[in-house]
């Protein structure tokens, strides 16, 4: 047990990752996906405008 083993070590560096040649079935998904998150951002900033949603339904009392 040795003084100088104590404290974080440093991790080994990872490879660099190459630029991946991706085929047409990953772009499509890609670009689904990204049309898909437009979209449900374009929902969000619509429901926003709008106001709060109405809550209905049986309201409680106090009473027990």
């Amino acid at each position: 047990m040795s003084g100088r083993e104590g404290g974080k070590k440093k991790p080994l560096k990872a490879p660099k990752k190459g630029s991946k040649d991706m085929d047409d079935d990953e772009v499509a998904h890609k670009q689904k996906l990204k049309d898909e998150q437009k979209a449900l951002q374009d929902a969000k900033t619509k429901a926003a405008q709008k106001g709060p949603m109405v809550t209905g339904g049986i309201k409680k009392s106090g009473k027990k």
